[in-house]
């Protein structure tokens, strides 16, 4: 066999003393040059190619050893992972191993398989195109809808609805051929009949006010709903008629009883405080909490039974007068001091008994005998000016503006009266009164109450009343038999209160602006009301007390009302 080794190298492997990876070396070069393909020498009857420079050698060696060692890692990967499949399969039932064979099929050579198609496709969307490209892809990916079997023509034809047969549907029929109607045509008759009872469409039935909240604002309303606790059901802002939700109290004057008449019941116009006052010479003030009501204060009046007893505008003073005297005693409250108004100058009454105090405070009206009636002022408790009427003064007061003082006669006229220029701008009749016993104007001007000895108690608008001789009332109220002595209207002008003192419980609520009575009020069963002198609401109308003769002030809350 030829060899292509020179002898001096053959002489130099077989020296003993070369070191031994040298002779490895040289080896492994005989073997390359002894090659067929011969890469790095000559080839077998052909010419000698060049061998490759060491670097180049060198570069293309790492990169197939490092190729074969990521093969054979990768390879004993699938090699673990696929035992310890096997191993773990091996303890489920063949029920489960069905199942998953079903779900995610057959994976058994290849898990990055199941890998990719739970993940499913990768859909690339540019960070700026806008919704609706985004929204056609999504919509482009669904299936196509699936054609129906069979076609049946009786559901294409419109179903007739018979209008004869039902007298709600006979009244929207427009002429007499409309025997039957489709039902999209019935559908829009009846929104075109809601229509006409609403007034047009509610502002609820607008599609366009509907506005779907985001997720964050829906999740912050669900938090704070669960956040707090208390009535979430709102109640409505104006009074419903009918029944008249109310609780009856302890009375006012509990912590006082007294068995004489109760001349006078007011609330405070600014504290949560009720006056008491009566025939037993004693003005009472208790604090209103509707369980004990407890006493603040009593001004007892020697030899003075109360006739009627009123606050001031502000509430810091107590005017009383008595049954049988011309003294008009003033209580300051702030001062703690009871002055007795002995005289007025110009004043020639004998006795001072009714007057009216006007809403603004500063005016006192005193009711004279003679058809005379006199305007003093409120600060000074000087006379101003005298007015008269026809006949004896029967009840007075003033408008809700102070501005204006309505006169009831003892001959069923009605007189209005200028304040401040005292000349009479108006009188009209109370239509069936033969004289009158009360009047009560309405705190929002818009009604005038008058009750007269029959019984009936008329409500005027209050235009009316001053520019008609013979007004025709609103609604004539006709619940109460004997004469009305008591008339009040609730600040909020939503009831009327109408009492007679001739006949026990004879009182009843009038709701406006229905002028219906209050068929709860008062309970027939009870009979603890008894005859009624007088009656008031407190300043939000939260409360309702009435005096009687056996000495009680009756008080009751009404729950409409959530404030004193």
């Amino acid at each position: 066999m030829r060899s292509d080794v020179p002898r001096e190298r053959l002489r130099f492997l077989s020296n003993p003393k070369m070191p031994p990876e040298r002779r490895r070396r040289v080896r492994q070069d005989r073997k390359t040059q002894a090659r067929p393909d011969g890469r790095a020498g000559a080839r077998w009857g052909g010419p000698p190619r060049k061998a490759a420079p060491s670097c180049q050698r060198k570069s293309l060696a790492w990169p197939r050893a490092a190729a074969a060692a990521i093969s054979v890692a990768s390879e004993e990967e699938k090699r673990l992972r696929l035992r310890n499949r096997l191993t773990l399969e091996e303890d489920k039932p063949a029920v489960e191993r069905c199942l998953e064979e079903l779900v995610f099929g057959d994976v058994e050579d290849d898990e990055d398989a199941l890998l990719r198609r739970l993940r499913g496709p990768r859909v690339q969307v540019q960070e700026d195109s806008d919704d609706s490209e985004v929204e056609k892809e999504a919509k482009d990916n669904f299936p196509p809808q699936k054609k129906p079997v069979w076609l049946d023509e009786e559901d294409e034809d419109e179903e007739m609805v018979d209008m004869m047969n039902n007298r709600f549907r006979k009244d929207m029929m427009k002429n007499a051929n409309e025997n039957q109607l489709s039902k999209d045509e019935l559908q829009k008759r009846l929104k075109e009949e809601f229509q006409h009872a609403m007034g047009g469409v509610p502002a609820w039935a607008e599609a366009n006010k509907w506005k779907t909240p985001s997720d964050d604002e829906s999740e912050e309303d669900e938090d704070d709903l669960l956040q707090r606790t208390g009535n979430f059901i709102s109640t409505s802002t104006s009074l419903p008629k009918g029944i008249l939700k109310m609780k009856n109290c302890q009375h006012a004057n509990a912590e006082r009883p007294t068995t004489a008449r109760i001349s006078s019941v007011q609330f405070h116009p600014r504290a949560q405080v009720v006056m008491v006052a009566g025939l037993d010479n004693a003005v009472s003030l208790f604090q209103v909490d509707g369980k004990t009501n407890p006493k603040i204060q009593s001004i007892y009046l020697e030899k003075f039974p109360i006739f009627k007893a009123c606050f001031s505008a502000n509430g810091e003073e107590v005017l009383a007068t008595s049954t049988h005297s011309k003294v008009l005693y003033v209580y300051d409250m702030l001062a703690g001091k009871l002055i007795p108004v002995h005289q007025v100058r110009g004043l020639k009454e004998k006795i001072v008994r009714s007057f009216e105090v006007s809403p603004d405070g500063s005016f006192l009206l005193i009711n004279g005998v003679a058809g005379y009636f006199h305007l003093l002022s409120m600060k000074t408790k000087e006379l101003i000016g005298s007015m008269k009427i026809n006949g004896r003064i029967a009840a007075s007061t003033f408008s809700s503006d102070s501005k204006k003082v309505y006169a009831s006669s003892g001959d069923g006229e009605v007189y209005v009266w200028d304040v401040n220029s005292r000349k009479c701008l108006n009188r009209f009749v109370d239509e069936g009164s033969l004289y009158g016993l009360s009047i009560a104007t309405s705190r929002n001007g818009q009604y005038v109450a008058c009750g007269s000895n029959c019984g009936v108690v008329n409500i005027y608008n209050q235009d009316s009343c001053l520019q008609e001789t013979n007004p025709k009332p609103i609604k004539a109220i006709m619940n109460l038999v004997t004469g009305v002595t008591s008339l009040t209207f609730n600040p909020t002008t939503e009831i009327l209160a109408i009492a007679s003192e001739s006949m026990k419980d004879a009182v009843r609520l009038v709701h406006l602006p229905s002028f219906t009575v209050f068929s709860n009020f008062p309970v027939v069963k009870k009979k603890n009301i008894s005859l009624i002198h007088t009656m008031d609401f407190s300043p939000r109308s939260g409360y309702f007390a009435l005096g009687n003769e056996k000495g009680k002030a009756l008080m009751y809350r009404l729950h409409h009302y959530s404030d004193f």
